[in-house]
């Protein structure tokens, strides 16, 4: 690959992906009984599950600075040309943090061409994107073709995400605490979005059945060409349920390409288990 590919750990790809692809990798950190872990390399995402369902409450912290200046470094030492592909700025300090180190470190290396994407996307949504620019460094296409596409991706990805508790999302602050307690009181099932990088609650549903056929309505509302795409579903311990998502989006819309991640460490102790999330684009080319 003539362009190297970064990204950290919130696109929720497996970890043998990075290894296979030559692709660097910055884990963001779960913290959980006092001890720090590296989200997908020390820590697997079941044992957060767990620890949630015990009443425990996981926090996470951005990828390491320190690891940003590493691997910055090298690559500026080995004029290697290179994009960082992010997790949304909207849902953690680390896009902030890998720009600022890339300004110390062009500092010493002014010819460095690193180029940083804030994606504003999350989990597979943001997997997608990765996998794409990967594919077409792979094929030698030019640093402009591959920003390019991941621009236009990152601008069109739709999340579409359900959890199984909105008090896991309250408690990391991602949601209210009225919302979260108002979905807890009736056994509704929440149904949620990614706009412009955050997570916003977009409707209310009674019942795990009505809210997938209501994710297959808003897919038939929002997507193009979905017959054409990858289509993204991640879950947090609960195939189950991902893997009817994965049927009924078959049957529905003729997709050949659908890819099954389970959610990580770090984005899954926001959402706690049971969360079902589908990523697709709202615009084809």
């Amino acid at each position: 690959m003539s362009v190297k590919i970064l990204t950290d750990s919130a696109c929720d790809l497996p970890l043998h992906y990075y290894e296979e692809n030559n692709i660097t990798l910055f884990p963001l950190k779960v913290h959980l009984d006092d001890t720090e872990y590296e989200d997908l390399v020390t820590i697997n995402p079941k044992t957060v599950y767990e620890a949630i369902r015990q009443g425990k409450v996981p926090k996470t912290s951005q990828a390491s600075p320190l690891a940003f200046e590493e691997a910055f470094t090298n690559m500026a030492k080995n004029n290697e040309d290179g994009i960082y592909i992010a997790f949304s700025s909207e849902l953690s300090g680390t896009y902030q943090t890998a720009v600022m180190i890339l300004e110390q470190v062009k500092e010493q290396y002014p010819d460095f061409k690193l180029t940083i994407i804030d994606t504003k996307c999350a989990s597979l949504g943001y997997g997608i994107i990765v996998q794409e620019a990967v594919k077409l460094a792979k094929e030698n296409a030019s640093k402009e073709t591959i920003l390019e596409e991941i621009v236009f991706q990152s601008k069109h990805m739709e999340h579409l995400f359900t959890v199984h508790d909105l008090d896991y999302l309250a408690k990391g602050g991602r949601v209210s605490k009225a919302s979260a307690f108002l979905g807890g009181l009736l056994n509704i099932k929440p149904l949620l979005n990614v706009e412009d990088g955050k997570l916003v609650p977009i409707e209310k549903h009674r019942g795990k059945k009505k809210l997938m056929r209501r994710i297959l309505e808003i897919m038939k509302e929002r997507g193009e060409a979905l017959d054409r795409q990858v289509i993204g579903i991640s879950h947090a311990d609960d195939e189950e349920t991902a893997l009817e998502m994965k049927e009924m989006i078959t049957q529905e819309f003729n997709v050949k390409n659908v890819f099954i991640s389970s959610i990580g460490a770090a984005i899954g102790s926001h959402t706690g288990p049971g969360t079902i999330a589908i990523f697709f684009l709202n615009k084809a080319k």
